[in-house]
């Protein structure tokens, strides 16, 4: 069987993204393999790379919050918005306190438009822009929506100023600084970033892809559910799997004896074993287990999410995603519109989509290689 799952690579500078892949191949072939988000040489830092099978769930790791350590030499300028292009210093440029950064980067948290740099893989008329920015052409792309999470000044030495960030995929971090040193009456080139995290895939838990080899590579390959960790999980009965693996739907309607786990949230009931619950914010830290599975004969999946708020252990916290209210003895919930299957042996199989009539259907099979 082709090897397949996720692997957490620290990507050092000075080599890109695709050199890194390139590195993993070699030790896989014949099997698939891509990277979940580029890093550009100058930065270095967490690089998921899905293998095999896994690479059908490339858009889920995407689709997780990053978290990134830039550093940025104030009062200066280039093209390129970093180190690496002709760095220019200003004259007479402004030198802001902590106080001013700091006050000036709330307004950079929330979902704001930025303008990605001229230097970057976005393609204009099919080709990437950086290759014509090279080339002597303007290049200026449009402003496009992105989510800033959280900016902390980690800390600042003019004109070295270091921000910690939490944002979500499409976020340019040196186009990021950019604004910020504008918004002061300056301007920024990024010296240095790292890549702190993917969602749950963190630097402390990464690997040199240098130091791989196919000796030491199965231990650093991660179960491809890791990609899907946020989404709710259902295990399946061996006729079932076949069923999914056929594309055809599962019904769960008159199912008996099956649970679904529901994954962490930021809201959280908690159920003292009968129909009562109190609502709260979620105990579990971020990386941990969410322990709770709820049985499939008291949910319904489709336009909405119905499940008891017990849990098959006692005391245990009912995760269920944000927006709910009581109704009766049940919770009520905005639709799950994907869930995770696997097999007996707890392996994934598939993600599940709901069709609104208590059904589930495969929406993305993961082939036995």
């Amino acid at each position: 069987m082709l090897p397949r799952g996720i692997l957490n690579l620290n990507k050092p500078a000075g080599i890109s993204s695709r050199r890194a892949v390139d590195l993993v191949k070699r030790l896989v072939r014949p099997a698939k393999v891509g990277h979940a988000g580029t890093l550009d040489p100058l930065a270095t830092g967490v690089l998921v790379v899905c293998v095999g099978a896994a690479t059908r769930l490339t858009e889920y790791v995407q689709r997780m919050p990053k978290r990134y350590l830039g550093t940025f030499l104030l009062g200066r300028r280039s093209p390129t918005e970093d180190v690496e292009g002709d760095v220019t210093e200003l004259s007479d440029a402004p030198v802001p306190t902590h106080a001013q950064i700091a006050a000036a980067a709330e307004c950079f948290v929330g979902r704001i438009a930025q303008r990605p740099p001229s230097f970057s893989a976005i393609k204009v008329k099919g080709r990437r822009a950086y290759k014509l920015a090279r080339g002597g052409q303007r290049v200026q792309l449009p402003a496009r929506p992105v989510n800033v999470y959280r900016i902390e000044v980690k800390a600042y030495k003019y004109p070295e100023l270091v921000l910690d960030v939490e944002c979500g995929g499409g976020t340019y971090i040196r186009s990021l600084g950019r604004d910020l040193a504008e918004s002061l009456g300056t301007a920024a080139v990024m010296s240095a970033l790292t890549r702190t995290a993917v969602g749950n895939f963190r630097i402390e838990q990464s690997v040199d892809p240098n130091v791989l080899d196919c000796s030491n590579l199965t231990g650093w390959l991660q179960p491809p559910l890791a990609a899907v960790e946020h989404l709710p999980r259902i295990r399946l009965s061996a006729e079932e799997v076949a069923r999914v693996r056929n594309g055809q739907f599962i019904e769960l309607r008159n199912r008996v004896g099956g649970y679904i786990r529901c994954a962490e949230r930021s809201e959280t009931f908690f159920s003292d074993g009968g129909d009562s619950c109190t609502s709260g914010r979620s105990p579990y830290k971020s990386g941990a287990t969410p322990p709770v599975v709820l049985p499939v004969e008291n949910l319904r999946l489709g336009r909405q999410l119905y499940c008891r708020p017990e849990s098959p252990s006692t005391g245990a916290a009912v995760q269920l995603p944000p927006q709910q209210k009581q109704s009766g003895n049940f919770m009520e919930s905005e639709c799950v519109e994907e869930t995770a299957a696997l097999d007996a042996a707890g392996q994934l199989v598939a993600i599940l989509a709901g069709d609104g009539s208590g059904r589930l259907r495969p929406t993305r099979n993961l082939p036995i290689e």
